[in-house]
Formats: C-alpha cells, sequence, structure tokens
C-alpha cells in the first residue's frame, strides 16, 4: 500500500510521521522525533533577536527520516510538511542547498541561507511597529511576523537583504528545495501568519508595502492550503523521485487537522502555553482591520473555513514558574527538593483540596491583547494558604483565563458539543484535568493525539 509522509518542523524538534491506508482508514506505521537543539545568538539584533540554526534543523530532519523504516519510505507517494509560523528564513534562489549522497540515499544540506527569525523575536520594538504602514489584514502585525522582521532589516540593516533573493518558513524551504521551485510557494495559513496579507483577496498588501520602500520580490507566490507545491527532484532519503509534495502548512492548523473531527468539537490544548479552539462556520469572514483589544484570533484552516482561537501565553509555563518558586524558597531556607518531586507532591496536595477561596490570576507572562498585564492573587483567606489550596486555585485560573478570552457562552452559541483535550500539561496534572471537566459544561474527551506532523499528512 502507498505510504503518506508527514513532517512538522516544530520550535524545538523536527517530527516526522508515516501513514499508510488500512481498512479502518490511516494508520500510523512509524514516527520519529528529533531535538533540534537550534538556538544561536543574533548578529544583528543582540539579545532581543530569537534566531535558530538552518543547518541543525536539517539535520534534525535528515536523522528523523534516516531513523523511519526504509521498507515504508519507498512506499511514499506524498509528502506534507508542516511548521513554525509567523518566522522567516532568507536564501539565494540558486544556492539554496546542496544535495550529497547519505547512507539511506541522497539529501539535501543548507548553502547559502540565513538563520531562522524565529515567531519567538522582539527585536521589532512597539515603537517600531507603530512607525510601520498599517496593515490590511484581519491580522494584527507583532513582532516576529516574517513582515515585521523584513521591514526591521530594510531600516536598521539593509545589506543584509542584498544578499538574497528568497525568503519563506523554514517549512516553505524545505518545500522549495525537495521541488527546486524557482519562485517559493506559501499557503494562505503561511501567508496570514506574516502580516500584510488579506486572507479574503488572497494576496499580499502590494501596493502598501511598495509605498514604503518594501522588497516585495522577496515575498513568495501564495496557494491554496491543500494544493500540490511541485514532486521531488531526487530520491530523498530513499523516498522515489516525483512524489508529490503539498504546499507547506500552519503547524497550528495541522495539529488541529490531526483531532478535530466534528464541527461541534472545541479543542483545548495546554502544554508550554493554551489555546482553545472552534471552526468557525461555513462561509464566515474576519473582519477587514483587526481588533488589537480582541483576545480571538482567526486563522485561515482548509477548504476556505476558518479558526477562531483564543490564544494564551499562559498554561504549562506557569505552573513551572510556580514550581520553580517553590524550589526557590526551599532553596533559600537551606534545604534541597528536586523540581520533579515538587511538582508531583503539589499536585497531591491539590487534589486533596476539592475547592479553594482563592482567586489566581495567572497571567505572569502577560497575553498578546494586553502585553503589560501581569499576575496576581486575590481572595486570599488564612483557611486557604496551604499548597494545596494554593495549587488548586492557580490549576483554576489558568483555565478560567482561557475562558475569559473565549467564553463558554461563545462556545454554546457556536453549537459546540464537546472538548478535546490535549497536551503535556493537561495530560500530566489531574488538577487541570478536574478544573476543566469542572469550568466546562460539556463532555471532555482525552487521549485524541495531538500531532502536527500527523495532521500534515492526513491533509494530503
Amino acid at each position: 500500500p502507498a505510504c503518506v509522509l508527514g513532517i512538522d518542523l516544530g520550535t524545538t524538534s523536527v517530527k516526522a510521521a508515516l501513514l499508510v491506508e488500512a481498512e479502518q482508514g490511516q494508520v500510523v506505521a512509524g514516527s520519529c522525533s528529533r531535538e533540534t537543539q537550534a538556538y544561536t545568538s543574533s548578529l544583528e539584533a543582540g539579545p532581543q533577536g530569537v534566531e535558530q540554526n538552518v543547518q541543525r534543523i536539517i539535520r534534525a530532519l535528515n536523522e528523523c527520516l534516516a531513523a523511519l523504516p526504509q521498507q515504508h519510505l519507498q512506499r511514499v507517494t506524498h509528502i506534507g510538511i508542516s511548521g513554525q509560523m509567523h518566522g522567516i528564513v532568507f536564501w539565494k534562489k540558486d544556492k539554496g542547498c546542496k544535495w550529497t549522497e547519505c547512507g539511506t540515499g541522497p539529501a539535501f544540506e543548507p548553502e547559502e541561507v540565513s538563520h531562522l527569525i524565529t515567531w519567538q523575536d522582539s527585536r521589532c520594538s512597539p515603537t517600531f511597529l507603530s512607525s510601520l504602514p498599517l496593515p490590511q489584514s484581519h491580522v494584527s502585525l507583532a513582532t516576529g511576523f516574517g513582515c515585521a522582521t523584513i521591514y526591521w532589516y530594510l531600516k536598521k540593516s539593509p545589506d543584509f537583504l542584498k544578499s538574497y533573493d528568497a525568503a519563506g518558513t523554514i517549512h516553505d524551504y524545505v518545500v522549495a528545495m525537495l521541488c527546486d521551485l524557482k519562485k517559493p510557494l506559501m499557503s494562505v495559513q503561511n501567508a496570514a501568519s506574516w502580516g500584510y496579507f488579506d486572507s479574503r483577496k488572497k494576496s499580499w498588501n502590494t501596493d502598501i508595502l511598495k509605498k514604503s520602500g518594501f522588497p516585495v520580490h522577496l515575498l513568495p507566490e501564495v496557494g491554496d492550503p491543500e494544493s500540490i507545491a511541485g514532486r521531488t527532484i531526487c530520491a530523498w532519503h530513499g523516498i522515489p523521485k516525483g512524489a508529490k509534495v503539498g504546499i507547506a502548512l500552519g503547524d497550528f492548523q495541522c495539529s488541529v487537522y490531526s483531532c478535530l473531527t466534528e464541527r461541534t468539537d472545541a479543542v483545548l490544548n495546554i502544554s508550554t502555553s493554551a489555546q482553545l479552539t472552534i471552526s468557525m462556520p461555513p462561509g464566515f469572514q474576519p473582519p477587514d482591520t483587526p481588533d488589537p483589544s480582541s483576545a480571538v484570533t482567526y486563522f485561515p484552516y482548509f477548504n476556505g473555513d476558518y479558526l477562531a482561537v483564543a490564544a494564551s501565553l499562559n498554561g504549562g509555563n506557569v505552573l513551572a514558574t510556580f514550581v520553580d518558586m517553590v524550589a526557590q524558597w526551599t532553596e533559600e531556607l537551606g534545604l534541597q527538593v528536586q523540581q520533579s518531586a515538587i511538582y508531583t507532591k503539589i499536585i497531591k496536595a491539590a487534589l486533596a483540596q476539592n475547592d479553594s477561596r482563592l482567586s489566581v490570576h495567572p497571567t505572569v507572562f502577560g497575553e498578546r491583547h494586553i502585553p503589560e498585564q501581569l499576575a496576581s492573587v486575590t481572595n486570599i483567606a488564612v483557611s486557604d494558604l496551604s499548597l494545596g489550596h494554593v495549587t488548586r486555585a492557580l490549576c483554576r485560573g489558568i483555565v478560567e483565563n482561557l475562558c475569559s478570552m473565549l467564553p463558554v457562552q461563545r462556545l454554546m452559541e457556536t453549537g459546540v458539543r464537546r472538548i478535546l483535550g490535549s497536551g503535556s500539561a493537561l495530560v500530566r496534572n489531574d488538577v487541570l484535568r478536574q478544573e476543566v471537566e469542572r469550568i466546562f459544561p460539556f463532555p471532555v474527551v482525552y487521549g485524541k493525539d495531538v500531532d502536527a506532523a500527523v495532521g500534515a499528512a492526513m491533509v494530503m
């Protein structure tokens, strides 16, 4: 049977999954993941810059593919690729990569390619962003967005841009190399994540950009998320030459696609950060201009549909910060406790405390729509000071914060009937799961694995 390969080039790791057609539908026949360890210092932006070494990302990708079963790779007919959105990498069209022989057949290595400036990059200050022309788009411009980064180079380091004649997300780069595309191709999903893109017209804000001297020749062509970008120009790790490669997709959309089967499902993901996602009804169009104070963002999905997403910057990272604080206090008292032991104990203590009057606003990392917001604890009563009470209130606060961004009332109006729960923090933490079940008036289903690599393969 034919196989489909799904690849996800994530922020910290690369994952590949092989899907095979079986009687019960598509099954994962093999998967592999590798940490990229690609963070590197920024020459131009200093400590504000968050950049990754593309050679290391591609090395992790090659290691992943080399570890997959050869007999399956030889039967791959389609390749779906997703990855971290918003970020940007520059390269020279005729010198983007060189193909070499490796143990499992031909593979490519990056040649004249810049670092990847990731979505976490903070070189574009609010002052800098407010000096840029207003986009005609439903998405507010933010630091780390591809077009904002190009503007930054244009103003601060114009010579940098002269070395390159192509740009894309890291996954657009991989697609361009595999298919030897003369001009990079980008899906609507990735284009919307760069800013200065009109999702209704499916086009860049070329007029606005040209007026301010923006190098529009660096912008990729844009296509629909289900389209084929090209075919592999070489046998790649044993995958036959001529395999169809899909246009690169957003990792967020592919993660949702891997588990969202019904329009009446909402997806709740709590890992480092947290997201609550619902599908908008068919025919929905986002507003023409963004509402910067709105906590909900609209992401282009598949078949012209949109997802409404409340993306909170505060999830499992808040619990990690709390554990860190407890560990620090313990150390200041001259005692030593392992962080993993603290985590286990505070969860156990919170499970014994069914209720807590404490109220925790957990936004210690701020939120995109209110960046200056900090965290707070109110309603402190003498009886509610145990670790159990505080942990219980903190877990509740994380879920309540997400619900304040996309309220239960709105879920009901959209016709949501159940919640699909996923993410490392939710899987590991019983208290968080109890709070999710307490706050949402719908059945909550866990264990549907959210996996962007699998989603990218399923789209194909």
